[in-house]
């Protein structure tokens, strides 16, 4: 018997596709389980979380002693990440405040300068909006080529990042579209 190539591929896909169903095939698969509650933290200081990076709901266990983050770890007996942890929830302990390395004050670096300084918050956020006021305004364009009303700013662009859960997104957006700010995009998507 001769065999295209088409042939056989399509017929080393179904062995091999074969053998391994036939290996993993469970026959007490097809009944119903009933769900297993996630069990109480009964010791003193551990507390049950979940990953603020993406969506995968990932469980992680907090423990804290007198107040303060001493570790966090992912959760073995929850039904995501059965105690795995990607990198992003794996770095979860620097977001802890008492972290050392975690920065606590505004820095400031003035342009061509090479040194930071520290600069209070609410300089530093009338600085930031004075900024995007006067971008949108140098690049706001209210007609386009065709005489059309588009009210819009392609000078500034928005990526968002996965630590926004949806009702951060939300504001996120609507502030950006209220400002005429077309270029949104969301760091997972590229």
């Amino acid at each position: 018997m001769e065999l295209s190539r088409r042939e056989f591929l399509k017929a080393s896909g179904v062995g091999i596709g074969g053998f391994v169903l036939a290996g993993t095939l469970d026959p007490g698969m097809a009944v119903a389980k009933p769900f297993k509650a996630l069990p109480l933290r009964k010791k003193i200081g551990e507390t049950a979380t979940i990953c603020p990076y993406d969506g995968s709901g990932c469980g992680f266990i907090v423990a804290a002693e007198n107040g303060k983050v001493v570790n966090i770890e992912g959760d073995p007996d929850h039904p995501i990440n059965k105690g795995a942890a990607c990198a992003k929830g794996a770095s979860l302990r620097q977001l802890s405040a008492d972290n050392p390395w975690r920065l606590k004050k505004v820095l400031y670096r003035r342009p061509a300068g090479t040194d930071w300084e520290e600069v209070d918050w609410d300089w530093a956020l009338d600085t930031v909006a004075r900024r995007i006021k006067d971008t949108r305004d140098t690049g706001f364009i209210e007609k386009d080529s065709g005489g059309n009303i588009v009210n819009r700013t392609e000078a500034i662009a928005n990526l968002g990042g996965s630590a926004l859960d949806n009702e951060e997104c939300y504001l996120l957006s609507k502030l950006t579209r209220a400002l005429g700010i077309v270029y949104l995009e969301h760091h997972a998507r590229i």
